[in-house]
C-alpha cells in the first residue's frame, strides 16, 4: 500500500518530504513487525540487537561501553539489557581484570544457538517482503547516502 493510503494524505510539500514521512513510517512498521517475530524468542528489539553485537564480538569480551558504541538504538539502556540477557543465561558477564569497574561480558553457547535460530527465521521473514538481494541492496546503498549529510 502506498505511504498516502497508509496515512490518508493526499500530497506531500515535496517529493524529499514524502521519501522522509516514508522512511519513518516503514522504519516503524518494519520495527512492529519484528518485535512480534522476536516474542517466539522471548527477544526484544534491543536485546536481540546486543546479542548481534556480542556475537560479532565472539569469543571475545564486550564491554558495556563497546556494546552502547554499537547500539542501533543509542538511547537503550545497555547495562540492563545485559542483566536480562544474563537473567535468561544468554550471556556471561565478569569484572574485567585489567579495569575492576568495567564488566566483561560474552555471548554463551545457549546465546549463540538463539541468536543463529532467530537470525535465520528472521532472514526467512525478510524474504517474505518479495525484496530481493540486489533490491536490497540498493537500498542499503541509498540509506548509506542518505546518512552522509
Amino acid at each position: 500500500m502506498k505511504i498516502e493510503e497508509e496515512i490518508k494524505q493526499k500530497q506531500f510539500g515535496s517529493p524529499q518530504e514524502k521519501a522522509v514521512v516514508n522512511l519513518m513510517y516503514t522504519y516503524n512498521w518494519l520495527k512492529d513487525r519484528r518485535s512480534v517475530f522476536l516474542k517466539e524468542y522471548d527477544l526484544s528489539n534491543q536485546q536481540f540487537n546486543v546479542l548481534r553485537i556480542l556475537r560479532g564480538q565472539y569469543p571475545n569480551p564486550a564491554s558495556v561501553k563497546l556494546i552502547i558504541e554499537r547500539m542501533l538504538d543509542k538511547s537503550s539502556n545497555a547495562s540492563r539489557l545485559v542483566d536480562k540477557l544474563l537473567a535468561k543465561g544468554l550471556v556471561d558477564r565478569t569484572s574485567c581484570p585489567n579495569d575492576r569497574r568495567q564488566v566483561d561480558v560474552v555471548i554463551n553457547q545457549k546465546g549463540l544457538d538463539l541468536i543463529q535460530k532467530a537470525s535465520e527465521s528472521g532472514a526467512k521473514q525478510l524474504e517474505k517482503l518479495g525484496i530481493s538481494a540486489k533490491e536490497s541492496e540498493l537500498l542499503s546503498d541509498l540509506l548509506d547516502k542518505l546518512r552522509k549529510i
